[in-house]
């Protein structure tokens, strides 16, 4: 046999070295971790009178989206946010409890991620639009700069069947729950008693609950005006963020004349805090929280006290946390109208609504 000359020696070398580099920077590439895929929004079907806009989903991660829809109940369009359990595509099997966040005004859904307790692991997390000021009502007005506002329409029979339709959740009372602070909590109070069939479970935080206070009726006058000064400056919004309660609109739109002198049946109506609503909680579980710590906290306490008084009258349970100027419920909590106390008033609450959906048949 005749040997290699040292020139094809070498190359034979030279190629053989070639060929290791190459398998170990392939095992080296095989070793790293793949890129995470981009989070996806769950599919989706329009129904129920909403219509999803084309290219409105974000999703945030994997857990956390937001749509945007179009109805004729409130003109424009809407965007609802969505927290899943951590544990929701790993276990198709399995449906889960939700709870409803209603933000405050002028607030927004991503007013949300300033609550960490509603990315819970126990429950579906559902934050639909309230609009800057829309008060969780169907207008009296609805040819205002704004269009038509029948937003309890929207959220009741709509959101909320749009939602069980496409999540896995489990559809009764006593797995649904509904929260809100400030304008939301006037609003979770109202729909708690509106919907009985829907919600087994309520929180009102900070709440203007109390229809029948001067202040409460002030503060909707403010935003129907868009007048925002101390209002704004101390509302629901992000810190920087507040811009007005948007177009003016007449000071009747929302729920007609404010005035007793007039005609305020609808106020009267709609009134939370009014003996008859409040009958209709007879079967839910409900918890108030407020501070007093600052001009509307001092309104929001006295609400809340008025609707423990009367609930306690009615002989229905109730859970009141007044934690006056903070201490008693968190180091970061002052007492104020803000989210340094809402979100641990959240992470009291939301343990507590868990149990209770975990302990339901």
């Amino acid at each position: 046999m005749t040997r290699p000359t040292s020139r094809v020696r070498h190359h034979v070398r030279r190629a053989m070295s070639t060929a290791a580099a190459a398998v170990a920077v392939l095992g080296a590439l095989s070793a790293q971790p793949a890129h995470a895929a981009a989070p996806q929004v769950p599919v989706f079907r329009d129904g129920f009178g909403l219509t999803q806009v084309a290219g409105g989903s974000v999703a945030h991660s994997d857990t956390d989206f937001t749509l945007t829809v179009t109805t004729a109940e409130v003109a424009g369009p809407h965007r609802i946010r969505v927290f899943l359990p951590s544990g929701y595509a790993a276990d198709p099997d399995r449906r889960w409890p939700v709870t409803y966040f209603l933000h405050g005004g002028p607030g927004t859904v991503d007013d949300a991620a300033a609550v960490p307790a509603l990315r819970s692991d126990d429950m579906i997390t559902v934050v639909p639009d309230g609009g800057r000021k829309g008060w969780y009502a169907d207008w009296v007005m609805q040819n205002t700069a704004l269009g038509a506002a029948n937003w309890e329409t929207f959220h009741l029979e709509q959101v909320v069947p749009f939602i069980d339709a496409n999540l896995r959740t489990r559809p009764d009372r006593a797995h649904r729950a509904v929260s809100g602070l400030s304008m939301g909590g006037s609003g979770a109070l109202h729909y708690a008693e509106a919907r009985p069939d829907l919600f087994g479970h309520v929180a009102a935080l900070s709440g203007g609950l109390d229809f029948s206070m001067a202040e409460v009726r002030a503060t909707v006058l403010a935003t129907e005006l868009n007048l925002p000064g101390v209002w704004c400056a101390i509302s629901s919004a992000a810190p920087g963020t507040c811009a007005g309660y948007g177009p003016y609109v007449d000071s009747d739109a929302i729920f007609g004349s404010p005035y007793p002198i007039f005609d305020d049946r609808v106020w009267k109506a709609y009134d939370p805090a009014s003996p008859t609503n409040l009958a209709r909680l007879a079967d839910t579980g409900i918890t108030l929280y407020t501070g007093d710590n600052d001009l509307i906290e001092s309104h929001t306490a006295r609400a809340s006290h008025t609707v423990k008084s009367r609930l306690d009258r009615l002989g229905i349970g109730n859970r009141l946390v007044d934690y006056g100027n903070g201490a008693s419920l968190d180091p970061a909590c002052n007492g104020t109208h803000s989210y340094t106390c809402w979100a641990p008033a959240f992470a009291d609450w939301v343990p507590r609504v868990t149990a209770a959906f975990a302990a339901a048949p």
